[in-house]
């Protein structure tokens, strides 16, 4: 009976070392899974800035600093931080109304690939060439007003992680986690 009692034993030391072995691994596997997730969102990570310009010429410029592409899903510019809906209402602030000419690119929706960088607004002279004479007086009053504008981009990773950089026109941005980016609005911007 003693050589029955003491295998029965073993049997259960042998059982609980295995199931610990076997809780182990899971716990090295669910950590291991855990590492490559994070190797992956890092390798998709976009990072976007906001800037505006005056040399050679007056523009406002969106990037991709990071090194995966940036859906761009929400935007909100303001100019003395109210918001407008189109680049030429913020013309109406700086200058007044009337007819104003400029070049831009719509941002929303679009998709910028790592260390993509685009114009998306560019006042230009009733001539329709961009400002890059700083002696002309719309030079000088756009050069000033850039300063006014502001940005709120929401954005997101392929991997569904979201992001809102808010920025100024000529002073550096931050950039916030964000569970989830915001539905259109009355102050969205639509270009």
């Amino acid at each position: 009976m003693p050589e029955q009692n003491a295998s029965g034993r073993a049997s259960r030391y042998d059982a609980i070392i295995a199931t610990l072995v076997g809780f182990l691994a899971l716990c090295v596997s669910g950590y291991t899974a855990y590492m490559q997730r994070q190797q992956v969102r890092a390798a998709v990570w976009p990072i976007l800035e906001f800037d505006s310009s005056n040399g050679p010429d007056i523009h406002f410029t969106v990037a991709n600093k990071g090194v995966g592409p940036a859906i761009i899903r929400h935007v909100i510019v303001k100019v003395d931080n109210r918001p407008v809906k189109r680049w030429d209402e913020a013309l109406d602030k700086f200058v007044g109304p009337g007819k104003h000419h400029f070049s831009e690119s719509d941002i929303t929706g679009h998709v910028f690939a790592s260390n993509e960088s685009m114009d998306v607004f560019t006042p230009r002279d009733e001539d329709e060439n961009v400002l890059n004479d700083k002696s002309k007086p719309l030079w000088v009053e756009m050069n000033k007003d850039r300063a006014r504008v502001s940005v709120e981009i929401c954005y997101s990773s392929t991997l569904g992680d979201c992001w809102t950089l808010r920025s100024g026109g000529i002073t550096p941005g931050t950039t916030t986690a964000t569970k989830r980016c915001p539905e259109r609005s009355e102050i969205s911007f639509q270009q």
